[in-house]
């Protein structure tokens, strides 16, 4: 069983994101709609929702509705709130369009250290309490 996100590959991050996010609306998700959502093969699907159960993630029988654990909850929100603070960051501080920022940081969640998301959240917070200081940057053409 996972207690950390250190086993956790950045296909399985996926995973896990998508059905947090879908619980989180109150859609019942089963393995063919996911398959669907990332647009991968229901054998792939299959193979890792195998390996979350494994990890101790979701409870899930085939055919069946996905389950976060406990543990699995904890995990999709983190993976959730990473894409989250990089998307921000890239929307509202270096002003890029909701598509390119999502899709940059949907890449860089999976690779991104604590330490540094921790500074750059750290840093989005500074940059909005101070709007002037990134008027200034994008007069001068910085951002």
């Amino acid at each position: 069983m996972i207690t950390t996100s250190q086993n956790l590959s950045s296909g399985l991050e996926d995973y896990i994101e998508t059905i947090y996010i879908s619980l989180q609306s109150g859609e019942n998700l089963k393995g063919a709609e996911l398959a669907r959502r990332l647009f991968i093969s229901r054998a792939s699907v299959s193979e890792a929702l195998s390996k979350l159960v494994n990890l101790g993630l979701i409870e899930y029988e085939s055919y069946g509705y996905i389950k976060l654990t406990e543990i699995g909850i904890k995990e999709g929100k983190r993976v959730y709130s990473k894409h989250g603070i990089l998307k921000d960051f890239f929307k509202n501080i270096l002003g890029i369009n909701e598509k390119e920022a999502s899709e940059n940081a949907c890449e860089i969640e999976h690779v991104i250290s604590q330490n540094v998301l921790e500074r750059l959240t750290k840093f989005s917070k500074f940059c909005k309490e101070n709007p002037n200081l990134i008027e200034k940057f994008k007069k001068e053409s910085l951002i």
